[in-house]
């Protein structure tokens, strides 16, 4: 057999090998093929070629376990038990970018899983060689690891520690600021995974000088990339005043409110989640917002936005309502309540349902006032009807229920309070009851209205236990009217007055 012979045996070998990688990695892209692949053996075929001394046919088996790896977990499992992740660690330091952003997405693929398998790429070394990746001249590469560092640190505390015990979080910061959008995008995503879990993880991303930097990108115009900003600085907001502050602290307000009208519904929705995480903290916090022009901006959100996305719009005013009395009335008079009161007639889902009822709870329960603002708004019967239908979830029954209580505790607003007489259940009724009592002894048309209405008679008939709360509000309400009216409204006294004709002896005539 001649030179030329051999030599074309062996490109024929090296042909067959570069289209066998090249077609796996194409069925690969088809959800169909993959049982079909699997069953093949084909992660024992692929294993070999990532050590092939022809460049483009290792990335491109590179390419094509990625692929398997990203589809389920089984075959994700499969690449660990194959012994494939130390390979792809080892090569990450010695091949070509190619390879190396081809390597990064099977870890990724892996990582993303479960935190089990998470734990497989960081016990293999990855996380070193993907930090090491971070300094890469190319950006894709770069953009391949932080994408793989946040798809494992995105699982728990453990496994961001691990990443941030890595070194991965200076050079994270260092590429938020390089031009390129996609790698600015996926670095601030795994920033966003690394402080989510608790305050100190947060803490080590501000102490490396993230905040300023992402609150330079709120005003940036790509969508994708906001949505990652706002869901970064929301992460570490939310764990406490200090972090809060911190974020506060970079500017952010007013400029963030012009997000909520934005036509991506993702970044409005992490704007109301970053505007939420900082105002539950502390008054100060909440006052800030509200002086920013932030419940204007929050309330026309709600009124603008159906499902989840106006979920932590809702709870926003929950919390501002909650801090005090002069935060709860700043609501009111931004028509938050009236917001509310919609959300909690129109939306389906009960726990969106739910934080409206609680939100409104918190924003009734300071003082009359408060109390009288949301049950004109006609509220109340919408909390108790929430409260007792057989299809409410136990929390939004719960809350609905606890917010009815908060409001009637301080609501002295008869037309409001009227209708609840007549429909709510005992232990609901008392909380009626008691502000009767308070309203009637003090207000001459009220105890009229009171009487027309069917009030009066309806209280005769509860027949509460002597010496109860229950019963002293009774009292209190009857000792407002003549003795032979809260006689004549009384159960049973039609009968008496009946009697009385039977047994009535007509006087005899002269």
């Amino acid at each position: 057999m001649s030179t030329r012979q051999v030599l074309q045996v062996f490109e024929q070998y090296q042909k067959a090998r570069t289209t066998f990688v090249q077609t796996i990695a194409e069925l690969a892209t088809r959800p169909q093929n993959i049982e079909i692949l699997q069953n093949a053996g084909v992660m024992a075929l692929l294993r070999p070629l990532l050590l092939d001394v022809v460049p483009t046919v290792q990335q491109t088996a590179a390419l094509a376990l990625g692929r398997l790896a990203n589809y389920n977990d089984d075959l994700a499992e499969a690449v660990v038990k194959g012994d494939i992740l130390p390979q792809l660690v080892y090569s990450l330091a010695e091949q070509n970018r190619f390879y190396k952003k081809a390597a990064a997405f099977v870890l990724r693929a892996v990582a993303k899983h479960s935190p089990e398998l998470a734990q497989a790429v960081v016990d293999c070394g990855a996380l070193e060689a993907l930090v090491i990746c971070l300094e890469e001249f190319d950006p894709g590469v770069k953009e391949s690891a932080a994408w793989a560092l946040g798809y494992v640190a995105r699982h728990n505390a453990e496994l961001s520690q691990a990443v941030v015990d890595a070194g991965a979080v200076p050079l994270l910061v260092l590429c938020i600021q390089e031009p390129e959008l996609d790698l600015k995008r996926i670095a601030a995503s795994a920033l966003s995974d690394i402080c989510k879990h608790s305050p100190e993880l947060a803490q080590t991303v501000v102490d490396a000088g993230a905040v300023s930097h992402l609150a330079q990108m709120i005003l940036n115009d790509d969508a994708k990339l906001k949505r990652q900003v706002f869901s970064a600085l929301s992460q570490i907001a939310k764990h406490s005043v200090d972090l809060a502050e911190m974020v506060v602290e970079a500017e952010i307000f007013p400029a963030v409110l012009s997000s909520l009208t934005n036509t991506d519904e993702y970044v409005k929705k992490n704007v109301a989640m970053l505007i939420r995480e900082v105002a539950k903290h502390t008054p100060e916090l909440s006052q800030l917002i509200v002086n920013a022009g932030g419940l204007a901006a929050v309330i026309n959100y709600i009124g603008d936005s159906h499902g989840n996305i106006l979920l932590p719009g809702v709870m926003m005013l929950g919390y501002v309502g909650a801090h005090s009395e002069n935060l709860a009335m700043s609501v009111i008079l931004s028509k938050g309540v009236v917001q509310l009161s919609i959300v909690l007639s129109e939306e389906k889902e009960d726990h969106i349902k739910a934080a409206a009822a609680w939100a409104l709870g918190q924003i009734g329960r300071h003082t009359p006032e408060h109390a009288k603002a949301v049950a004109i708004a006609n509220v109340l019967p919408k909390l108790l009807n929430c409260y007792l239908s057989t299809e409410s979830s136990e929390d939004l029954s719960t809350k609905a229920k606890k917010a009815l209580k908060n409001v009637l505790q301080r609501c002295i607003h008869l037309p409001a309070l009227e209708p609840l007489l007549h429909s709510a259940p005992s232990n609901i009724l008392k909380h009626v009851v008691s502000q009767f009592s308070k309203i009637l002894p003090h207000d001459p048309k009220a105890r009229k209205v009171f009487v027309t209405s069917g009030g009066l008679k309806k209280i005769q008939e509860l027949k509460p236990e002597p010496g109860s709360a229950l019963h002293e509000y009774v009292n209190t309400i009857n000792n407002c009217y003549p003795e032979e009216i809260v006689r004549y409204y009384s159960p049973g006294y039609s009968e008496k007055l009946l009697d009385r004709i039977e047994q009535y002896e007509i006087p005899a005539v002269n």
